[in-house]
């Protein structure tokens, strides 16, 4: 019985589309794949091997992604079985579904496109770590004024600031590799769900399709879609901070800011507006990161509360969505990682404001207890007096004024204006901070360098991967050719 026209049109055809454009490949290597291991272990002849492979060869991938969907099968799978079973023949193409069901097809090409997007999306965060360290560079005693509660709190440097974000994103890399890892199993050989009699071998698949190995319960190969979750989580994680990361750099690309400046060829003007320079380059980060975090939200919405088996709710119409979600999650991170070096930083704006609003007046109480020997909470009310003192008689900071409060308090200090002058310097404020993780110059720049050696390691992890995929793809047309 033929499917109905609105069958066909709401769901088929568009599953049939979201098909070619994501599985077509990663579907043939599967092909190959088991039709070596079946001929390897005997369940398949020879002589019919080679008929499968002749009409495998024989399927243009191309020409396959531009075929259109006439209804007269299911979907791509039957549609490729046909095209195997019209080229081998029905006794030889019949046997290539020995021992698997498109349920374990379709999860483990499911994973072999989002192994691809996961380590598209780590190489992308190590792309913007190197380009966010060779920002923060030059800038390791660029003093700026840190916020929290959105107020200006103390003085950092623009290194340490971007030294922070550097390291959210080495750990984004480490939740994306161990996704990674989770993924990187072979559901190949659960078949429908409860496996088979046949004396397959599924670490030989493994193998050739570049899994480090197989998955475990049958069962749950089949029925599991905590894989894609963990995955989605990873790359949600990475989205958050990078959104929260963009944010910033529009505030600071206000003329109210006037931080930094992006170049021309990252702006977008005014139809109507001759002097407008739009920061759109960070606008569309931010929007595109916002997107494909709703993507990614919507996956666990797709399958939550969803029986735990073999259900269309984690197949044909939740992928596109995975694959949406990547890819625009891509697109954001790649696109900061090339617009965050080629911003233009004002140097004397950031001093400016990193000597404005008291925020290093942290450093005078620590100076107090340091060189005093008060109390912090103690120093902390004299600081506090002689703040608002100052800021009531809209004079400039005077060491007498600030003995006099002390003196009040019980407390006999004696700092010149010259010593006082350099203890709320920005420069001293930061250059004193020389806690692990803190901005004082030299921290940093041990901080950074081991931020760049960390990258290149991590870089050199994902590189790995990409060769261990290649070389299985290697193996498999090495094995198929010499059938």
């Amino acid at each position: 019985m033929p499917f109905s026209p609105d069958y066909v049109r709401l769901v088929l055809n568009e599953n049939f589309e979201d098909a070619k454009a994501l599985f077509i490949r990663p579907l043939l290597a599967i092909h190959y794949a088991h039709l070596i291991m079946l001929h390897e272990q005997g369940l398949v002849s020879t002589g019919d091997a080679r008929a499968i492979r002749g009409a495998l060869d024989a399927i243009d991938a191309d020409a396959l992604g531009r075929a259109a969907y006439d209804g007269t099968c299911e979907d791509l799978f039957f549609y490729v079985n046909r095209l195997i079973v019209g080229g081998a023949g029905e006794a030889a193409g019949g046997r290539l579904h020995t021992a698997r069901s498109r349920n374990d097809v379709d999860m483990t090409l499911y994973r072999m496109r989002l192994r691809e997007w996961l380590l598209d999306l780590a190489d992308a965060a190590i792309a913007l770590r190197k380009a966010l360290l060779t920002l923060a560079q030059p800038h390791v005693a660029t003093v700026m004024p840190a916020h929290t509660h959105t107020q200006p709190a103390q003085a950092t440097t623009l290194a340490h600031y971007l030294l922070a974000v550097v390291e959210q994103l080495e750990r984004d890399g480490r939740r994306l590799t161990a996704a990674y890892d989770t993924v990187n199993r072979n559901p190949l050989g659960a078949c429908a769900i409860t496996g088979t009699g046949f004396p397959i071998d599924r670490h030989r698949t493994s193998e050739l399709l570049g899994f480090a190995g197989p998955t475990g319960n049958t069962y749950g190969s089949i029925a599991s879609i905590d894989y894609v979750i963990e995955s989605t989580a990873a790359a949600s994680v990475l989205l958050v901070g990078l959104g929260r990361f963009v944010q910033d750099l529009l505030l600071w690309s206000t003329a109210e800011f006037g931080y930094l400046r992006l170049p021309d060829e990252f702006v977008q003007i005014s139809s109507i507006m001759p002097q407008k320079r739009n920061p759109v380059a960070f606008e569309h980060a931010r929007a595109l990161s916002s997107k494909a975090l709703g993507q990614l939200a919507a996956v666990a919405q797709v399958v939550h509360n969803t029986p735990f088996g073999d259900i269309v709710d984690t197949e044909d119409d939740l992928q596109p969505l995975v694959a949406g979600a990547f890819r625009d999650a891509l697109r954001a991170v790649e696109l900061v990682a090339v617009t965050t070096p080629r911003v233009t930083v004002d140097v004397g704006m950031l001093r400016e404001r990193a000597g404005q609003g008291w925020i290093t007046v942290t450093e005078l109480a620590d100076a107090l207890v340091r060189d005093h020997g008060l109390p912090f909470g103690d120093a902390h009310r004299i600081v506090s007096r002689y703040v608002q003192a100052v800021r009531d008689a809209g004079a400039t900071p005077d060491a007498r004024l600030l003995a006099h409060i002390a003196r009040e308090l019980g407390h006999a200090i004696a700092i010149s204006d010259a010593e006082l002058t350099e203890i709320l310097s920005p420069v001293r404020f930061v250059g004193v901070r020389r806690t692990l993780g803190g901005p004082a110059p030299d921290v940093v720049t041990t901080a950074l360098a081991a931020s760049r050696d960390l990258a290149e390691r991590d870089e050199a992890v994902v590189r790995g991967s990409r060769q261990a995929l290649a070389e299985a793809e290697r193996q498999r047309r090495d094995a198929a050719a010499t059938l």
